[in-house]
């Protein structure tokens, strides 16, 4: 299936520019790009859908459903169909037999939804796609989609943790609920030293690209092209070869080219498949059927991230250890699984009670259905939650003991003698030094004279006549991040030039994989990375492989590329005529987890509520950096989206289940403007999970950010209250996102 009708600009070899050997190093930096990919993309001549030039492209609009649950009685598309430029109006009767694809089933007992993709006779969720139109141009599927007209009656319909709702979800594709549990001793019977409670709403991924598809059948070889904007391309092919009762060779899935991911391109959607199901009709002849979702369709029908509640209870003895916590997480999870639906159960159960020791432990975590988009993963995808849950408990602790929040993590957390282990828990802790990076921090934090000077403006507040100063909240967060699992594919090739060309199963979204791959396999061949060509993304020509999930891709993909250049080396070594060609899919022996302590200072004013971070210190250890400057540009994307989530977005719906933050006018999304001072650091230790020594870094910063943020507020609320006495009610509530009226309601509130 070598044929390429989907074309995009030709690219160009540009020069690495960071080669971690010095003597290499020189002649990269003339050009000043950061990023082999840089210079085709900064020339527009990037491998993105939007970007592929088809002959004879035609068009696809969705009509969508404008309930949450509702019966489908009648769908009158004559109009549409007659109308200037239509191809083809298609209704579910026109996808009867199209299933949703398999879920992953990360916990026992767990099995996939065995459903319609698209129910003959009811909506489950607004923007739940119900009619395809496809017609010559853009502005003729729109229009002809107007002219579609489904009659609907409403029904009842379930919302998000709604307990009463129950028997609703029979309405649903599976009766189904994910559960999670995990137990470790028996935490004490006795009232625990501290409880929290913590609501994370629904957030948007909101990648820069947002969803796309261009499919093509050819029918003179009986295969599907499909350039989708996706992190997982051979998984994509599975499902729709699958979908369309298709063998995986007959199916070409090509994704050069991603304009951001963050979870929310791991799986594919309805849409994807009706494409694809369009495209293989007769009355499209053959030609390209191209899709690109508007930004309001993502925030509707695109994956949604969080949607948790939380709740714990931590016990510790009177030497101030932890001897005990009680977990119960609940997810929502939407009218459809996507593939890793349960990965944020899983994850949050899993890595309580995160980076610190406790005798037992006791995870109940569940996820239910709801009438609303789907829940998947998205940056992180439970490692926030999990952070945000524990370092809530340990602040509160600490207030609770009268016991400084830094000393309390310093006794508990585990030692670095005492990595890599086996958890009580089953799970196996990477190395690192976590009570380093709680010490590096506090010094660049300054943190023990920002305490004294916070208890001297305190004192000073309680003084007649003092000018009420905004309220000062000293935050902080220790997390661990689990880093990906299994393993992936590469095939290295010793090309008769002299050159190499690199294939990897691993797939590309921004974060300059065709950079970092090439460093590690040129370090290991013993040439320059501009003499290795990495190509990601299409079947076609790559191994099949996992994709970018999970921090996974330079801990678990570098490896595999080491390993392959490993034994290339020798073979050359040899006397292997070229060319030559290694193939593998190497498996890791652990996972890495990354590790690392924020610090923030918070100041909220009295008068509004409004928050400011007035410091920001970050002691991050990814393990090996195979390209600092790629690891840091990661780590502040991450930092970012963690800013948005703590501080601003929240995808709402009405009690009729209508979406209210349907754009970027509603929902709020973090500007540069926003972003605070940082003092970023990194304190690596190498990982004992792969030869590479490399730990995940791309979710680092949603994890520990919004944790500390909260605290932070805690902390700064707490001037209200005098010591000893319970934090207020509103203030023992607070929620996500941290606004200005949160906040300011918090401080009204009587004691």
């Amino acid at each position: 299936m070598a044929q390429d009708s989907f074309t995009d600009k030709p690219t160009s070899s540009a020069p690495f520019p960071a080669f971690v050997n010095e003597a290499h190093s020189v002649a990269w930096m003339d050009e000043g790009l950061l990023r082999t990919e840089d210079a085709r993309l900064l020339r527009g001549e990037g491998g993105f859908v939007a970007n592929r030039v088809a002959p004879g492209t035609v068009h696809a609009v969705f009509v969508r459903s404008p309930h949450a649950h509702a019966r489908i009685t009648e769908i009158q598309a004559d109009d549409a169909r007659c109308s200037p430029g239509v191809l083809t109006v298609l209704t579910p009767v026109d996808f009867a037999g199209l299933r949703q694809p398999p879920v992953n089933p990360l916990l026992p007992g767990m099995q996939s939804p065995s459903a319609d993709l698209l129910p003959q006779d009811r909506v489950l969720a607004v923007g739940a796609p119900v009619v395809l139109v496809v017609a010559e141009t853009l502005q003729q599927a729109q229009t002809a989609a107007d002219l579609v007209w489904v009659d609907y009656q409403d029904l009842p319909h379930a919302t998000d943790f709604d307990a009463t709702a129950t028997a609703l979800y029979a309405s649903m594709p599976s009766n189904l609920a994910i559960d999670a549990r995990v137990q470790v001793g028996q935490v004490p019977a006795g009232a625990p030293s501290a409880q929290a409670s913590v609501e994370l709403p629904r957030v948007a991924a909101s990648p820069l690209e947002p969803r796309a598809a261009l499919m093509q059948w050819h029918g003179e070889t009986q295969t599907l092209q499909a350039c989708l904007s996706t992190q997982t391309p051979s998984r994509a092919r599975e499902d729709l070869a699958a979908a369309l009762a298709l063998q995986p060779a007959q199916v070409r899935v090509i994704a050069t080219d991603v304009g951001g991911a963050f979870g929310a391109k791991a799986s594919v959607f309805a849409e994807d498949l009706m494409l694809a199901a369009a495209a293989c009709r007769a009355e499209l002849n053959g030609r390209p059927v191209r899709w690109l979702a508007t930004r309001g369709e993502d925030l509707l029908a695109g994956t949604h991230g969080r949607a948790s509640r939380l709740q714990g209870r931590l016990w510790l003895d009177t030497q101030g250890r932890f001897t005990g916590l009680d977990a119960h997480l609940q997810f929502a999870l939407g009218h459809w699984l996507p593939f890793s639906a349960a990965a944020p159960i899983r994850n949050a159960s899993r890595i309580l009670p995160g980076p610190y020791a406790v005798e037992a432990l006791q995870v109940h975590a569940q996820a239910h259905l709801s009438h609303a988009a789907a829940v998947g993963i998205y940056r992180g995808a439970g490692r926030p939650e999990a952070c945000i849950l524990m370092e809530r408990l340990v602040d509160a602790a600490a207030r609770a003991q009268g016991l400084d929040p830094l000393d309390l993590r310093l006794l508990n957390a585990w030692r670095a003698q005492d990595l890599p282990r086996a958890l009580p828990s089953g799970e196996w802790l990477d190395r690192c030094d976590l009570p380093a990076l709680l010490e590096r921090a506090a010094v660049l934090f300054n943190y023990r004279e920002r305490r004294q000077q916070q208890a001297q403006e305190r004192q000073q507040q309680t003084e007649p006549h003092a000018s009420p100063a905004p309220l000062r909240g000293l935050g902080m967060a220790l997390y661990v991040e689990p880093c990906g699992q299994g393993g992936e594919s590469a095939r290295l090739t010793a090309l008769p030039d002299g050159r190499f060309l690199l294939a990897t199963g691993s797939s590309a979204q921004g974060q300059g994989r065709e950079t970092a791959y090439a460093l590690i396999a040129a370090q290991a061949l013993g040439c320059l990375p501009v003499d290795v060509t990495v190509v990601h993304g299409d079947t076609a020509h790559c191994p099949p492989g996992v994709g970018a999930l999970a921090s996974r891709s330079t801990a678990i993909g570098g490896s595999a590329i080491l390993a392959a250049a490993e034994q290339l080396h020798a073979q050359l070594a040899g006397g292997a005529a070229l060319p030559c060609s290694v193939e593998l899919f190497h498996h890791v022996s652990h996972e890495a987890w990354a590790s690392g302590c924020l610090m923030v200072e918070m100041l909220i004013d009295r008068d509004t509520g409004q928050p400011r971070i007035t410091e920001l210190v970050w002691v991050d250890d990814a393990g090996v950096l195979v390209h600092p400057d790629l690891v840091h540009g990661q780590l502040v994307g991450g930092l970012a989206q963690g800013l948005g989530q703590a501080l601003m977005e929240r995808i709402v719906y009405d009690d009729n289940g209508q979406l209210i933050t349907g754009s970027l006018m509603d929902y709020a999304l973090p500007r540069a403007e926003d972003m605070p001072q940082l003092t970023l650091e990194s304190l690596a230790t190498r990982s004992a999970a792969n030869a590479l020594g490399a730990k995940g870094v791309g979710e680092a910063g949603c994890i520990g950010l919004p944790a500390a943020l909260l605290n932070a507020a805690h902390d700064a609320l707490a001037q209200l209250t005098p010591p000893g006495q319970p934090p207020r009610e509103s203030a023992a509530s607070l929620a996500f996102p941290l606004t200005a009226p949160q906040l300011w309601h918090a401080m009204q509130a009587p004691a």
